[in-house]
């Protein structure tokens, strides 16, 4: 990340000149003195002026992005592009909150992939007032995650499997299946959608 500094032409909008006594403000040594503290200073009041495009995904600069991300506990790489990264710090939140189900699971992947994602689970809930009741699902625990993409080659598979580890519950296992989608593929299941 860089770190903000000196911006050549910034000006600065409280200049320290003005806040001298006037008898100091006509003196030429005085005045190019002061002006090495206005290069300075610019940049810290404009930062701060502008304090809330900084925290918002959309507007804040690419090279504080990276550091908005670990704020927020999004997971990055050097191969994250900026607009994926904008788009996962913007869904962090409500990404949290569903961490570990399957609907955060979908998330996560889709985010990543930018692709149709299915998650299937063997798990299952009922109540019942009868003991002994049968509980529902597989007694092995485990996701099905279907990526479906445009290019079998545009896709990190190391990488989706490293998030799809982070982002489910640890004791379930799981099974990564990605497909490419034709447009043949996409014709024949418009097609037997239809009445």
């Amino acid at each position: 990340m860089t770190m903000r500094g000196r911006v050549d032409g910034l000006q600065s909008p409280f200049p320290v000149l003005f806040q001298l006594p006037g008898v100091y403000q006509e003196e030429g040594f005085t005045e190019r003195f002061v002006g090495a503290f206005d290069d300075s200073l610019a940049p810290l009041v404009s930062s701060l002026d502008n304090l809330a495009t900084y925290v918002d995904p959309d507007l804040t600069p690419p090279d504080f992005l990276a550091w908005l991300a670990g704020w927020v506990a999004v997971d990055l790489d050097d191969q994250t592009r900026t607009a994926d990264l904008r788009r996962a710090v913007r869904a962090s939140v409500p990404t949290h909150r569903r961490r570990g189900t399957r609907l955060g699971l979908r998330e996560v992947v889709s985010h990543l992939t930018g692709a149709q994602v299915e998650v299937t689970d063997s798990g299952g809930a009922i109540w019942s007032v009868t003991p002994g009741t049968p509980l529902p699902g597989d007694p092995d625990p485990v996701v099905r995650i279907r990526v479906l993409v445009d290019d079998l080659g545009s896709l990190d598979r190391s990488r989706l499997e490293a998030v799809v580890r982070s982002a489910k519950p640890v004791h379930v296992a799981d099974v990564i299946e990605v497909t490419e989608v034709t447009e043949v593929t996409e014709r024949s299941v418009v097609s037997g959608s239809e009445p």
